[in-house]
């Protein structure tokens, strides 16, 4: 099995999505846009893929989002898709087959007309190709397409899929152009043909141009005339730095929870007309168990480690409360939240129980840990979280904890070889669904690489809860499913990220940046005249 570059190690560095906004707090200040209503944003982030077929990293994904079409799309604040490219879509069949008809007019950026065609071949070409990158694997339960009309495009679905309208209104549901894209490999040269609300001018390692596709039909009503994207892969300090002199003036993903704390109590930021305004965020992280690990494979051991991890002081020293303790599989905001390990586990260390555990298992030793982490990919914030928590284990007398790190391609490569007993893993959802929060955690194969499977879950409740297509009704499901996790803990929810933004009073539209889709829709950003 080829080890895939998922949106699941891809947390933003510190843990938290940030964006970070300065204007004219005066007329002795400099106005940094390029026009007045032109946007200037930054991100530590690189784009590693131009081409759908291909991208799975943030990044990627808010180009994608920006520049292609998709056949539904999520509103700002909602998890419920509704059409996009598509005037109308449904299910017939049980679920197993989802008809879209496509709006009047519509037309890529090169002037082509976009049609049904387009749509089947975008994704065909995208599990065709199979990019280890890439977004096949949310399309596999499509089994054909079929076109009837020019307008119509027939989904025929292997099992029944009720979030097939979720994952097809991500990035993994791009349209592009068939007589642009090759069919069997990907588009090179950074250049793009889309039929979303901007088009990509200019496009290098340091920075992305974008306009104003003014042939655009859909939902979005564009409120600026374009936006820079200045990429600092990875280097949080240019960034910050180039906050400080004025060159951005909104830094998307990539500076600290300490440094968002620290804004947020400054009185320099405060006078000079900054707020910080906090979004909904889906972004979680999990310490992960291996099932197959002479140590942590012991039950009793895993659920030691359940009863003293301290999750409230993790999030209030490493975090600056800028992330919030998770209980549970699936975060708040998303149906089917639940709270099974706070009741089973509860909110403080409980050392004695813990012992108790420990002992009628058998174990009177210390137990020797090392818990395995990767500030390469989460951040610098990953190792002083993992050092604390091996603190907190150890403070009880019942383990003899310690981190150490390395590398995310030699962590990922240990992972997939079996090679730890205990690390981190983040994971950025490609849908607001709890499916997407429980699917590829559980079963043969899993994205965690721990050995866990368990057949209600996977024969069961996931199967069940994948012909709902009312996904209130989900509930119940999963609240069973984290009751059974929680009981064999294949992993421990540790917390659930926030989304900042700190802006000038001039500042509009980040509100409908940040919420759980983890879409940032370039066309809200606007300034006050």
């Amino acid at each position: 099995m080829k080890v895939r570059t998922r949106r699941s190690s891809t947390l933003i560095a510190g843990g938290i999505a940030v964006v970070l906004l300065t204007g004219c707090g005066s007329q002795d200040q400099i106005w940094p846009f390029e026009s007045k209503d032109r946007m200037v944003v930054g991100m530590s982030d690189g784009i590693l893929a131009t081409d759908p077929a291909a991208g799975y990293d943030p990044g990627s994904w808010l180009l994608f989002s920006n520049v292609f079409q998709s056949l539904l799309s999520f509103p700002p604040g909602s998890s419920t898709p509704v059409p996009e490219a598509a005037e109308e879509c449904h299910f017939s069949d049980g679920s197993k087959t989802y008809t879209c008809t496509l709006r009047d007019g519509l037309k890529f950026s090169n002037g082509n007309s976009l049609t049904s065609e387009d749509v089947k071949y975008s994704f065909d070409r995208a599990i065709g190709i199979n990019d280890p990158a890439g977004p096949a694997p949310l399309l596999s339960t499509i089994s054909s397409i079929t076109t009837p009309s020019e307008k119509t495009v027939v989904f025929h679905l292997n099992v029944p899929d009720a979030i097939f309208p979720s994952k097809i209104a991500s990035g993994a549901g791009s349209i592009v152009d068939h007589r642009v894209y090759p069919k069997n490999r990907l588009l090179k040269g950074g250049k793009t043909v889309g039929s979303g609300p901007y088009q990509l001018d200019s496009f290098d390692k340091s920075k992305a141009v974008f306009s104003v596709y003014s042939g655009y039909h859909g939902n979005a009503e564009v409120k600026n005339s374009g936006v820079t994207l200045k990429l600092f892969r990875g280097d949080q300090q240019a960034l910050e730095t180039s906050l400080e002199k004025g060159k951005v003036d909104i830094a998307y993903r990539g500076l600290t929870a300490k440094a968002i704390a620290a804004l947020d109590t400054s009185p320099t930021a405060q006078n000079d007309g900054l707020e910080v305004v906090q979004g909904s965020s889906a972004e979680v992280q999990h310490m992960v168990f291996n099932i197959a690990d002479p140590v942590v494979g012991k039950l009793a051991v895993r659920k030691a480690i359940a009863y003293l991890v301290d999750r409230n002081s993790l999030v209030s020293q490493v975090y600056q409360s800028t992330a919030a303790p998770l209980y549970s599989i699936v975060p708040v905001g998303i149906t089917g939240h639940g709270t099974s390990f706070f009741d089973t586990y509860g909110d403080v260390p409980q050392p004695e129980r813990a012992k108790d555990l420990l002992r009628d298992s058998g174990i009177t030793d210390k137990v020797e840990l090392t818990l395995w982490s990767t500030p390469s990919r989460y951040g610098p914030a990953t190792d002083d979280e993992l050092r604390t928590i091996a603190g907190q284990l150890n403070k009880s007398g019942l383990f003899d904890a310690r981190m150490k790190s390395v590398p995310f391609e030699q962590y990922e490569k240990d992972i997939s070889e079996g090679k730890y007993g205990v690390y981190v893993k983040g994971w950025v959802p490609d849908y607001p669904d709890p499916d997407n929060f429980t699917q590829p955690f559980f079963g043969k194969g899993n994205v965690l690489s721990n050995n866990y499977e368990n057949s209600d879950i996977t024969k069961q409740i996931i199967p069940r809860t994948s012909s709902m297509t009312d996904r209130a009704d989900t509930r119940q499901e999963f609240m069973k499913l984290q009751d059974i996790v929680a009981r064999q803990l294949p992993l421990l929810p540790l917390w659930q990220g926030k989304q900042y933004a700190v802006a000038h009073e001039n500042v509009r539209g980040l509100q409908n940046c940040l919420d759980t889709s983890t879409v940032f829709r370039f066309w809200e950003l606007s300034t006050a005249d």
